[in-house]
């Protein structure tokens, strides 16, 4: 069921990947490679939860002046914005090559969650009660979604690998 040469069935994201490939929500960088450790952009990850999502027609697109009508991310932008998951970058910009930091996606997970209520903060080191994505990590960490980094930290600013992220 494989067909991702870089996709070992040892790996921690052989399943996830597997399930996201066979639901739609992503495909490779080419026909027989995944890249589980090329770094994910802000578009690839907008695009993949607007795929898990069933790919919703937006009501119109987003007025980003970096996000191109043609682009293949365009529509799942628009859709993210309409539903809260992101306002962009600052600027008029939403930095679709950007690389996703871990703030940033477990963002967009929350958001897309519906933002639910949370009642205690995040037990990581390096995440500041007053973060914007601090109320996110503490409701990922209580979910499971994420067990930091190690050493009692999240990683706040590192960047997110496209397995990190599926």
């Amino acid at each position: 069921l494989n067909f991702f040469v870089d996709v070992p069935a040892d790996a921690y994201y052989y399943d996830a990947v597997l399930w996201a490939a066979k639901e739609g929500i992503t495909g490779g960088v080419d026909a027989t490679h995944f890249a589980p450790y090329a770094t994910c952009t802000r578009a690839q990850a907008v695009t993949f939860l607007w795929r898990a999502a069933g790919s919703p027609e937006p009501a119109g697109m987003s007025s980003f002046a970096d996000v191109p009508a043609d682009g293949y991310y365009a529509k799942a932008v628009a859709w993210a914005v309409e539903n809260g998951i992101t306002g962009g970058t600052g600027d008029g910009k939403f930095s679709p090559d950007a690389t996703c930091t871990r703030a940033q996606s477990v963002t967009f997970l929350y958001r897309a969650a519906g933002s639910p209520r949370v009642s205690s903060s995040a037990e990581f080191g390096d995440v500041a009660t007053n973060a914007y994505y601090a109320d996110a990590v503490a409701w990922a960490a209580k979910n499971g979604i994420t067990g930091g980094i190690g050493g009692g930290l999240f990683g706040s600013d590192n960047d997110c690998t496209r397995a990190q992220i599926v």
